[in-house]
C-alpha cells in the first residue's frame, strides 16, 4: 500500500467515562502502528452517562452501586482494574475516596463548538483537557471555571466559551446527535464509528484496533468490520 487510506472515525463518548480515555490511547497507538498506511480524521460526539444528575454530582462509589449494583469489593475491584489499565496506556486516573461523578451536557455543547467552529485538532484538544481535568485534576467538568480553563488551554476563545455557556447554545444540536447515535442503536461508550459504517464498541487493546482498521482500509466496503469477532 502506497498511499495513506483516510478513515474518518466517530467517536461516541463522555469525559466522565474511564474506558472512553482508555480505548482513545489504545486507538492512538494503533494509528501509529499503521502509520502511513491510514490517515485519520476523528469527530467526537456526545453521550451523557448521566443527564439526569444534579447540578452538585454525587457520590462515585454511591452512584456506582445505585446504577450498576456492585458491591463496594466488587467497586474496589473495579477501579483497581481501571487504574491499572489507565497505567498501561499512559494516561492514569486518580481515584480517591470522594471522587464524584457529574453530568457532562455543558461540555458536551463546548466540545460541539469546538469541532464545528474550531481548528483542526482542537476538539480533540479539548476533550482531552477535560479527560485531565476529572480524572487526574479530580474537577468538576460541569463547572463553567473549569470548561473556561480548559476551553483557553488548547487555544480555543473563553469569551466565545462564556457566551455559549450563558445561553442553550448548541443544546438543540447536542439533543439531536444523542438522539441520531441512539437510534443507531449505540447504548454505551465508548463506540468508534469507522467511515459511517463500521462500528466498535469498547475500550479496547491496541491490537483489535490495528486489526479493525487495517481491514478496513484494505478492503473498504467488501467487508463486515466486527473488531470483536475474534476477541
Amino acid at each position: 500500500m502506497t498511499d495513506a487510506i483516510p478513515l474518518q472515525i466517530d467517536i461516541v463518548s463522555d469525559v466522565v467515562c474511564p474506558w472512553c480515555i482508555i480505548g482513545y490511547k489504545n486507538l492512538e497507538e494503533a494509528v501509529a502502528r499503521l502509520d502511513g498506511q491510514v490517515d485519520i480524521t476523528v469527530r467526537w460526539h456526545p453521550y451523557e452517562l448521566n443527564p439526569n444528575m444534579a447540578p452538585e454530582g454525587q457520590d462515585l462509589s454511591e452512584h456506582i452501586t445505585e446504577k450498576y449494583g456492585l458491591t463496594p469489593d466488587q467497586s474496589t475491584d473495579n477501579r483497581a482494574r481501571i487504574t491499572m489499565m489507565s497505567e498501561n496506556v499512559g494516561f492514569p486516573i486518580h481515584f480517591s475516596s470522594d471522587s464524584r461523578i457529574y453530568n457532562t451536557f455543558d461540555a458536551h455543547r463546548l466540545l460541539y463548538w469546538a469541532g464545528k467552529e474550531g481548528k483542526s485538532g482542537q476538539q480533540t484538544a479539548l476533550t482531552m483537557a477535560l479527560f485531565t481535568a476529572y480524572f487526574q485534576d479530580a474537577e468538576n467538568p460541569s463547572d463553567h471555571g473549569v470548561l473556561n480553563r480548559a476551553v483557553e488551554e488548547v487555544g480555543l476563545s473563553p469569551e466565545r466559551a462564556a457566551e455559549i455557556l450563558a445561553s442553550d447554545e448548541f443544546a438543540k444540536e447536542v439533543r439531536a446527535e444523542e438522539e441520531e447515535f441512539g437510534n443507531a442503536s449505540i447504548s454505551s461508550v465508548p463506540t468508534y464509528v469507522v467511515n459511517g459504517k463500521f462500528a466498535i464498541s469498547g475500550g479496547h487493546p491496541p491490537e483489535v484496533f490495528e486489526q479493525a482498521l487495517s481491514e478496513i482500509a484494505r478492503q473498504g466496503d467488501d467487508i463486515l468490520a466486527d473488531a470483536e469477532a475474534d476477541q
